[in-house]
């Protein structure tokens, strides 16, 4: 086991809590006004497969689990079934939507990812920091619209929503964080 800061937990991350092994769902980051940031999590249980909501604080340390990676590319996705293939062996094999989580919403074929297994069953994917993916349909950009704090939601290729700054149009590529679905930047 290796400790990681609550804040630096991850979607598809397979950590030790209270015991038993949960892959991470979904992370929000909350900090709100002058009281201490905490990180929101949605957990899945890989024993019994149920789904817990955990708040950690940002300063707790998180035991992560020990998994083998192991290289994959994403193929295509068939209904609820997403394709990988092997980058060594080419064998192919597939995880369900309800096995991959939030993690669905990055995977865009021909990415490269590593899938995490434990005692040779996979049981997550390890994303990249940030991924590119196309925007869409967003709201027209207004004329005169300054860079200003307003935001306007983006839907993107794959289906996630984020938030944009009104500069991005439908077409554009944006580089989202896969953290917290947050948009980074513009890609030319």
């Amino acid at each position: 086991m290796s400790s990681v800061k609550a804040t630096q937990l991850r979607p598809g991350m397979v950590i030790q809590h209270e015991g038993q092994l949960y892959t991470v769902f979904s992370v929000d980051h909350r900090t709100p006004g002058n009281k201490r940031g905490s990180m929101q999590t949605r957990m899945k249980n890989l024993k019994n497969g149920t789904m817990i909501d955990y708040r950690f604080r940002a300063e707790e340390f998180v035991d992560r689990a020990i998994l083998d990676e192991v290289e994959f590319e994403y193929l295509y996705s068939e209904g609820d079934e997403f394709h990988f293939m092997n980058t060594q062996t080419y064998e192919q094999m597939q995880m369900t939507r309800e096995e991959l989580g939030e993690t669905v919403y990055y995977l865009i074929p021909n990415t490269t990812v590593k899938i995490e297994f434990f005692e040779e069953k996979p049981i997550g994917v390890d994303l990249p920091d940030t991924m590119e993916l196309k925007v869409l349909e967003t709201e027209p950009t207004l004329q005169k619209a300054t860079a200003s704090a307003v935001m306007k939601p983006a839907t993107l290729e794959t289906g996630l929503v984020i938030q944009v700054p009104p500069f991005v149009n439908s077409g554009d590529r944006v580089k989202v964080d896969t953290t917290e679905a947050r948009y980074v930047q513009r890609v030319e």
